[in-house]
């Protein structure tokens, strides 16, 4: 299973950067498209929100990791109603996202847990 899913993903990482770089080619572009670009902050949203709300529930009752993270989907937001800014406020939401899921993982595991899934 171990040895398939290695070939898998050889074979993945060399036809993805041949695939991804003929898609202007064929018309597609993934880079400045709405649709893709508002898919992708939606799935930052719910996957970060999920994990942000698992660690606050289940580990540290500390609200901090989930205000720097709502700033920095804010930031993500709003660049795409400043194109002028986008590169700055990108920045700046990458930087408060990373920086909110970091300290959510701090603080999980400096907490003493107590559901009985995640016991030490």
């Amino acid at each position: 299973m171990g040895m398939a899913t290695s070939v898998a993903c050889a074979i993945h990482c060399a036809i993805l950067p041949i695939i991804l770089t003929s898609l202007p080619i064929l018309g597609i572009n993934i880079i400045h498209n709405l649709f893709f670009e508002w898919g992708m902050i939606g799935l930052a949203f719910l996957i970060g929100s999920y994990s942000l709300f698992h660690g606050y529930t289940k580990h540290h009752r500390s609200s901090a990791p989930v205000l720097i993270f709502s700033v920095g989907v804010i930031f993500l937001v709003l660049k795409q109603f400043f194109p002028l800014y986008e590169y700055l406020f990108l920045s700046l939401a990458v930087v408060l996202i990373l920086a909110a899921h970091y300290y959510n993982y701090r603080l999980c595991h400096q907490s003493k847990c107590t559901s009985p899934h995640h016991q030490h």
